[in-house]
């Protein structure tokens, strides 16, 4: 797949104001995909939900905020040192100077880098350290480029995963289809409600994301089930199964969409991103 270096900028965000029949606005709705425990899917989420709201017509940005980047390489786009949310969570130029286009239509991305994972000791002796991703993604936001801002975090609740969580207007957790990973669902929602208590008083807990679900076992239904009871009304009906195809994609620098388009991955995600918008009204102008 292409190196960041061949793949086109989006326009800057001043040429959305520019001009005398500028564009109309659109409002930016952030959603931030979290799960203290690693190895759940998220990170397949968040880039899968980001690239299925784009095909769909929704202008979308995906933010790697995990040092790992895999979000970065399982988009195709390769790690480039400097281009980051390091230096302007640390007060260095701006994110809108990080935004790189993809091969996808309609679908941007800040890169991560290994760098950022300085930033879980550094920012925490900083003024307004759980504020810092919020102010740096308004003016992101404020341009009206996307309509959709999709933040994936590192498998902690560290300081850059409550940074998203301060920034985002919904949480959506992936959630595996297993026992273990519901114990620390009640972890994330503690942690939902101390953000929203400390610095985000309208972050919402906006849905459930059932991940690598097994129809042959009866675990992974009961599973669905205990969350269904717990959190109807915010659990998603598309469950993510797990598949051979979707762990493969990433090593390709490929979406499942491309990938392979017509596999029940691909299918899920689609029906995910399909809830997605009607659920937040994003195809709303």
């Amino acid at each position: 797949m292409s190196a960041t270096a061949r793949l086109p900028h989006p326009p800057s965000l001043a040429s959305y104001h520019s001009g005398s029949n500028p564009l109309p606005l659109m409002p930016t709705t952030v959603f931030t995909i979290a799960n203290q425990k690693g190895g759940v899917g998220k990170t397949t989420t968040a880039v899968h939900l980001a690239a299925a709201l784009a095909e769909k017509k929704i202008p979308t940005l995906l933010v790697d905020l995990d040092p790992q980047a895999n979000a970065t390489s399982a988009i195709g786009v390769e790690k480039q040192e400097g281009r980051s949310l390091y230096g302007p969570l640390r007060g260095e130029g701006a994110a809108a100077e990080m935004i790189v286009a993809t091969s996808s239509e309609r679908l941007s991305l800040i890169p991560s880098e290994e760098d950022l994972g300085a930033l879980e000791i550094e920012l925490a002796g900083k003024e307004n350290y759980l504020g810092r991703l919020r102010a740096v993604l308004q003016p992101v936001r404020a341009s009206g480029q996307f309509r959709a801002i999709v933040i994936d975090c590192p498998p902690s609740m560290g300081m850059l995963s409550m940074n998203s969580l301060s920034a985002a207007d919904h949480l959506l957790i992936a959630l595996q289809c297993e026992y273990m990973a519901l114990e620390g669902l009640g972890q994330i929602l503690r942690n939902l409600e101390r953000i929203k208590t400390a610095v985000n008083p309208e972050l919402s807990l906006g849905g459930v994301v059932m991940t690598m679900f097994d129809m042959r076992t009866n675990l992974s239904r009961q599973v669905v089930e205990e969350v269904k009871n717990h959190l109807p009304d915010q659990i998603f009906k598309t469950v993510i199964p797990r598949t051979v195809r979707l762990s493969e994609a990433p090593s390709f620098g490929q979406t499942i969409f491309t990938y392979d388009n017509t596999s029940p991955g691909a299918a899920a995600y689609r029906g995910l991103a399909r809830e997605v918008i009607e659920r937040f009204g994003l195809a709303k102008k």
